[in-house]
């Protein structure tokens, strides 16, 4: 070896001893040993590994590394596959009644032999009429068919003779669009219906719509829109002649907006002792305006008023609120005194609809925390629940039909409820026709005379772009 040269030989586990020799001083001048560590060869097993674990690859388009197994989609899974369990369950109830021939006579005939109780009766004759109820599509006829396919329904209300319908769609561009569809040559077997529309657009969220009677009965429509910007909300009356003439004489009318920012829900009093006044249901107060003069009357409250209606004979104006409190006003008294809460009820969870009967003896109301309750407003009590809707923090209305006997409402669940209104038992469940999504929660209107007073009692039904009838 040649000066400096070193000599290694390889010592237990795998250590490498080193040692430098110095030309002519071979055995004298031996330089100390040191040691080198080999890093251990992999096991073929693990090479594989290795090198995966060392590779890099380039992210494409989609490769997102997304787990589609979440807990939201697992759920959106289950409750399809119960929708459509519920379609076809349905469609066998209806085929297995009418083999059975089990009708209306047949049960008449066992309640008069004594076979049936009255109350057995008229639940079992709710159920047959509700479940014999078929879904039609009702074909919508309109000026401009294109948007008729892109429009989608947020809401509907029928007015008081459920001759006409209130909608108001989402437009595709962004904003909303008003329309009324005449329902009187709704008839069976083809069921058509026209849409009338104005070029009324607005980019504002509609909180709250309730039918007006300025000039007759249902002749304005009320909106509550919310502000945006620097533009504060406002209460507006749409006449409805601006749509479609209804009325003998009717002449197209002029917006009447007033500044109202932030208003919540609505309502329109028919009571004498309120001629020509609506109501108004803010953050923490109350605003009833009369519409001829401007006069306003203001009351403080300690909550959001969510839901208001009028009592028809008695001088009140209940009101539903975030607190879960539901209070009357009595409009005989001054805003500035402290007697103007005439009842109060409570609900564990934020009221978002109430309903008086018509004996104004009673009131129902629902909660976001999917609770629906008759109170005795006379004892404050509450005598009746209604079991099965499913609420968790929608706005969502609550529909009472006292001729039917029957109360009927939209679940967040998409799913429609009808119960008997005097004894509370569930009578059917109507799933979405459409999958079910927090966007498409359908919007429904239940008439016992649907296209007028020749009509037949029915269920209307708007979800996305469609509109679907359930007749008796």
């Amino acid at each position: 070896m040649g000066e400096g040269a070193t000599s290694s030989t390889l010592g237990p586990d795998n250590t490498v001893l080193t040692r430098g020799i110095t030309q002519g001083h071979k055995s004298a001048n031996r330089m100390p040993a040191t040691a080198v560590t080999r890093p251990r060869r992999p096991h073929p097993a693990r090479l594989g590994v290795l090198l995966c674990q060392n590779r890099y690859f380039r992210l494409l388009p989609g490769h997102n590394n997304c787990n589609p197994l979440t807990k939201e989609s697992l759920r959106h899974k289950e409750m399809e596959s119960k929708r459509l369990q519920l379609l076809e369950e349905e469609d066998k109830q209806r085929k297995k009644i009418a083999r059975m021939g089990f009708n209306a006579s047949s049960l008449l005939q066992k309640s008069k032999l004594g076979f049936l109780n009255v109350t057995s009766y008229c639940r079992l004759a709710h159920e047959l009429r509700l479940s014999c109820m078929e879904r039609k599509k009702v074909q919508i006829q309109s000026s401009d068919p294109s948007a008729l396919a892109s429009d989608r329904f947020n809401l509907i209300l029928a007015d008081t003779n459920s001759d006409r319908l209130f909608t108001v769609n989402d437009v595709k561009v962004g904003g909303s669009k008003y329309g009324i569809i005449s329902l009187r040559g709704m008839k069976t077997p083809t069921l058509r219906v026209h849409m009338h529309e104005n070029l009324y657009f607005t980019n504002r969220k509609v909180n709250s719509v309730c039918w007006a009677s300025l000039n007759h009965l249902d002749s304005h429509i009320l909106l509550c829109l919310m502000g945006i910007a620097e533009t504060p909300g406002c209460a507006t009356l749409l006449p409805a002649s601006l749509f479609v003439s209804s009325h003998p004489g009717d002449r197209p009318g002029m917006l009447c907006s007033f500044r109202i920012p932030g208003a919540w829900s609505c309502a329109w009093s028919l009571n004498i002792q309120a001629n020509n006044c609506f109501s108004t249901g803010l953050s923490r107060r109350v605003l009833v305006t009369n519409v001829v003069t401007g006069h306003r009357r203001s009351f403080g409250t300690s909550s959001d008023v969510l839901a208001q209606q009028f009592a028809l004979m008695a001088p009140l104006l209940f009101n539903g609120c975030r607190s879960g409190e539901i209070f009357a006003i009595d409009l005989r008294c001054h805003n500035q005194g402290k007697g103007w809460k005439a009842t109060r009820l409570f609900h564990d969870s934020a009221v978002t609809s109430v309903q008086i009967l018509q004996e104004e003896e009673s009131l129902m109301a629902s909660d976001m925390a999917g609770k629906i309750k008759l109170w005795d407003l006379r004892t404050t009590k509450c005598i009746r629940q209604y079991e099965g809707h499913v609420n968790e923090y929608a706005y969502l209305p609550l529909h009472v039909h006292e001729e039917e006997e029957i109360v009927v409402a939209v679940g967040q669940d998409c799913y429609t409820r009808i119960w008997s209104l005097h004894d509370g038992h569930l009578l059917r469940t109507i799933p979405s026709p459409h999958p079910t999504s927090k966007a498409d929660i359908p919007s429904v209107a239940f008439s016992s005379r649907l296209g007028g007073f020749r009509g037949a009692p029915g269920l209307l039904m708007a979800v996305q772009q469609d509109l679907y009838c359930f007749s008796y």
